[in-house]
């Protein structure tokens, strides 16, 4: 159904845009739409901590391509549903959102693009339900598999990693996220960047509007706290992660990332034997902020579609 939201974008070309609830997988998930209705369809996955105004820059250039665009508000954020309780947000409850987001807008498949936890998201879909993705580019997210190859043997990727076990502990990172109306906000978002005008102080101020709605800081950690769960749930029972991905991938990767180690980037042919790996140098985590049009013409390329300006 179609709604007239209160966190509409203001980027050119956004009087084309639709915003609408979707129904998938027992949850309602409010969605930014665009393009042709007959278009292939492809579905972005936002980060954390994110919301679907984070594809601001490349929503209008893939429509504008022929694509139905859809970026959803994934499950817990902004004004998507927030079911309680960490085990809803299994990461195995994120693919069958996408999945769902598919058959309701009555395709069969679509490309994924995902950044940060949507790029996991989506890394997760192509591994799990390889038949409803089309092709798959993925944002500064690392191949589940490497990321815990590497993880569990480089001393610097495990101390950029510290906040991933500070998330599984109770109230305390909800406590600090809203010390002082948010203002981790700044560092998070602009502090980290390397283009100093990536993020306006209108657009952290949507950030900080997304998240402070009720339930969303929590639903958004619980994310790390299902995934930790199930990764110590995992181990202890000697189960094996199956990480295979056949689907044609781009991944690009901003190198000046707080989080995550370049290394995460190298000898992924083992698990996605089709696999194009696109580095930037001058990019931060946030890399479709920082270098907007770069990541958009390498996903339209990949995809199969290029962009003239």
């Amino acid at each position: 159904m179609p709604d007239s939201p209160d966190d509409a974008a203001t980027v050119p070309g956004d009087e084309a845009w639709s915003h609408e609830f979707v129904e998938t997988n027992g949850v309602r998930l409010h969605a930014v739409t665009a393009g042709p209705e007959d278009g292939d369809l492809a579905v972005l996955l936002h980060g954390f901590p994110e919301f679907w105004y984070s594809w601001k820059h490349q929503i209008p250039a893939l429509a504008e391509a022929g694509y139905r665009v859809v970026a959803p508000d994934m499950r817990g954020y902004n004004r998507s549903e927030k079911p309680p309780g960490v085990d809803a947000y299994h990461v195995d409850e994120l693919v069958s959102d996408v999945v769902g987001l598919v058959r309701a807008f009555d395709r069969e498949s679509a490309c994924v693009v995902g950044h940060d936890w949507g790029g996991l998201v989506a890394w997760y879909a192509a591994i799990q339900r390889p038949s409803v993705v089309d092709r798959l580019a993925v944002l500064n997210a690392p191949h589940p598999a490497r990321y815990e190859e590497v993880a569990t043997r480089s001393p610097r990727q495990l101390l950029k990693s510290w906040y991933v076990a500070y998330f599984q502990l109770p109230w305390l990172p909800e406590f600090g996220f809203r010390w002082n109306d948010y203002a981790i906000l700044d560092d998070v978002f602009r502090e980290s960047t390397v283009r100093p005008d990536a993020f306006s102080e209108a657009d952290v101020e949507r950030y900080r509007a997304a998240l402070s709605r009720p339930g969303a800081l929590t639903a958004a950690i619980n994310y790390y706290r299902a995934m930790g769960r199930a990764t110590l749930k995992r181990r202890l029972t000697g189960g094996e992660l199956d990480g295979r991905v056949e689907t044609p991938t781009l991944l690009v990767w901003g190198e000046q990332d707080f989080a995550l180690d370049r290394s995460l980037t190298d000898g992924l042919e083992r698990w996605v034997p089709d696999v194009r790996v696109d580095r930037l140098p001058d990019a931060s985590h946030w890399v479709q902020m920082d270098a907007p049009e770069r990541v958009t013409d390498a996903v339209l390329s990949h995809l199969g579609r290029g962009y003239a300006r």
